[in-house]
């Protein structure tokens, strides 16, 4: 029997990749002959430059770039197997770096991230993956594009300073610096949300509180955006206003698309293929998947729905191991996920909260054994 392990991570708890060992160990008890592949998955977010780095194995350096309200911080940087490079701006322009009382919505900028890439090009990188989530910043992705010459003038033609705060005061948008390695480089944003850049649903209004921005503040977020579509629209001939996932991590969707030419898609679409996750599955008897809390929300579309919707297609069962299980079984099985199960209810939520890894391979083997007893006296059932 061959088994993919391809859970994401249980937030704040294990990364993908722990949650992916302490699958296997679970499995290995159950099914001590069984062979597994082990593919953690992401969205874009934390944790995507481990899911290629274990697919595609590399080296990985540091660099010290430009924090999201200054100062320096180390951010990795993965030179991948395949020739190509990964990097998660959550490392250079994160909330997570930045203190809860010291969050400055329309100051904070995404500046390392571009330092970040522009010593990709430097190394000589010319394919590029980005796991766009977790910014601290509303920027719509200008401080990224000042890093490597791009510059963003006022009336007066001076410069604007960093951060989401000064874009509605933006005039013009001079391209007569950018570094020609940009037109030769492919970029890959995966992107964790498909939010718009403007509006109700888009980058200001939706995740702005979550970075500290008052109500008042939402809004001059909002009109520095809807500023910066217009010159975007108006001195480089592209639209992002109503494009999808440009609202992703405050617009530095838009900001990569108009600024780098990146090409936008869904985190676990652009994470799959690049680990080349269907392949995988399309071997397996068995697909094994998890997250911290399978819900409603993962039904939307999070990783491991992504996950068992491919299994589903492929016709391999999938099970979940999750920290708890809220959603529906019905709605579950529906896209693919043919059995679950909880921590909580399967160890207590005492043991899931102080060893969450025991914990998964507990759940894992408890889960196996179940569905193996129940499939009768057939020797595998795990594939249709």
């Amino acid at each position: 029997m061959h088994v993919v392990i391809a859970p994401d991570k249980f937030k704040g708890t294990l990364s993908a990749s722990e949650v992916a060992d302490a699958l296997a160990k679970g499995v290995r008890a159950a099914i001590p002959h069984a062979s597994l592949t082990l593919r953690p998955v992401g969205d874009g977010g934390e944790g995507t430059v481990d899911a290629l780095l274990l697919a595609h194995g590399g080296r990985v350096t540091s660099k010290r770039v430009s924090g999201p309200l200054g100062g320096l911080v180390e951010a990795p940087l993965a030179h991948l197997g395949d020739g190509s490079c990964a990097m998660e701006m959550s490392d250079a322009a994160g909330l997570t770096l930045v203190d809860p009382d010291r969050r400055d919505a329309l100051a904070s900028s995404t500046l390392g991230l571009g330092e970040l890439i522009a010593a990709a090009l430097d190394e000589g990188e010319r394919r590029i993956l980005i796991g766009v989530g977790g910014s601290a910043s509303t920027d719509g992705g200008t401080g990224a594009a000042a890093a490597v010459g791009w510059r963003f003038l006022d009336a007066d033609g001076g410069e604007l300073p960093l951060g989401g705060g000064s874009l509605k005061h933006l005039a013009r948008i001079d391209p007569s610096g950018v570094r020609p390695e940009i037109t030769a480089a492919t970029i890959v944003a995966a992107c964790d949300v498909d939010n718009p850049l403007l509006g109700d649903a888009g980058a200001a209004r939706v995740f702005g509180p979550q970075k500290g921005a008052s109500p008042k503040e939402v809004e001059v977020l909002e009109e520095g955006l809807a500023t910066l579509a217009t010159r975007i629209r108006e001195d480089l001939g592209t639209d992002v206003a109503e494009l999808p996932r440009a609202g992703a991590a405050g617009g530095t969707g838009a900001g990569l698309r108009a600024f780098f030419g990146a090409e936008l898609g869904p985190g676990f679409d652009v994470v799959a293929e690049a680990t080349h996750l269907r392949d995988e599955i399309d071997r397996a008897d068995l697909v094994l998947t998890g997250e911290g809390s399978l819900d409603d929300q993962s039904l939307a579309g999070k990783a491991p729905i992504g996950v068992a919707r491919m299994a589903l297609e492929l016709g391999v069962p999938c099970y979940a191991v999750a920290g708890e299980v809220p959603a529906e079984p019905g709605a579950l099985k529906r896209e693919g996920v043919l059995a679950s199960t909880s921590l909580i209810e399967a160890v207590g939520s005492e043991r899931a909260f102080a060893d969450t890894a025991g914990a998964i391979a507990e759940a894992t083997k408890t889960l196996l054994r179940h569905m193996s007893e129940g499939s009768g006296r057939r020797r595998r059932p795990w594939r249709f």
